[in-house]
């Protein structure tokens, strides 16, 4: 009979020894699979991000936006489809082909990613041991060293909880929006945000949380141990 519980001397394929002892292993592999296969997706998501922003560089609120329009901010770099001769004999960094096709094949993928790392968490009940805080662990924040830092604080288990759970769907209900195809099928999941122009903006938004939290995120295995915390994330080792 079938039983998602941890046992020993279970032959199921979603056990792993870090299931029976905690201290073994860092890390289980469905987490570590699914961490570095993130990592991928999302900087072919963000280069091609960038690539597919220096077409327009102008963001608005609502459902319509173009250059006769005031925008509600524009960042400061120069559009790749300014007013150009006709005949010219260089090529504009627009190439919006390459990037919009990789951007839409990594974010499939990382949706698939997502659904493994979310089916595996709950399986090997991930989220409960090392991301759902303790309730003596709210009043109290520790500082994680290279010596003691074998476990997430409670800022760091809600910050990640929020970016699973809030943050990344979010990004991807803001991407979804923003397809003609989606309108059709399901225009209140555009109505909802405000119009694909918002939904454009909030995408936007989401994406340099996002950056802001890789960066936190690398600041925080770096003082605690790069070479350990990395280590830990490739073999699932503890030591």
């Amino acid at each position: 009979m079938f039983t998602l519980l941890p046992n020993q001397n279970s032959p199921r394929w979603w056990y792993h020894p870090e299931m029976a002892d905690a201290n073994k292993l860092r890390h289980h592999y469905v987490v570590r699979l699914t961490h570095w296969l993130t990592v991928l997706c999302f900087f072919a998501l963000l280069v091609s991000g960038i690539e597919i922003l220096i077409s327009h560089p102008r963001f608005y609120w609502g459902e319509a936006g173009n250059a006769a329009m005031q925008p509600l901010f524009v960042i400061p770099i120069p559009a790749s489809r300014a007013t150009v001769p006709t005949g010219y004999n260089f090529v504009l960094p627009d190439q919006n082909g390459w990037s919009r096709f990789l951007h839409f094949q990594a974010a499939w993928a990382v949706v698939f990613v997502g659904l493994i790392y979310l089916v595996g968490g709950l399986v090997t009940r991930h989220f409960r041991r090392n991301l759902l805080p303790a309730g003596g662990d709210i009043p109290r924040f520790q500082w994680p060293t290279e010596a003691e830092g074998t476990s997430y604080n409670v800022l760091q288990r809600l910050t990640y909880l929020g970016v699973v759970f809030v943050a990344f769907p979010l990004i991807l209900w803001t991407g979804l929006a923003m397809s003609p195809a989606i309108a059709s099928v399901a225009p209140d999941a555009v109505i909802l945000l405000g119009g694909q122009q918002s939904a454009r903006t909030l995408h936007f938004v989401l994406t340099v949380l996002l950056v802001g939290f890789l960066v936190g995120h690398v600041a925080m295995v770096w003082l605690a141990g790069f070479r350990k915390r990395t280590r830990a994330m490739i073999t699932g080792d503890s030591e």
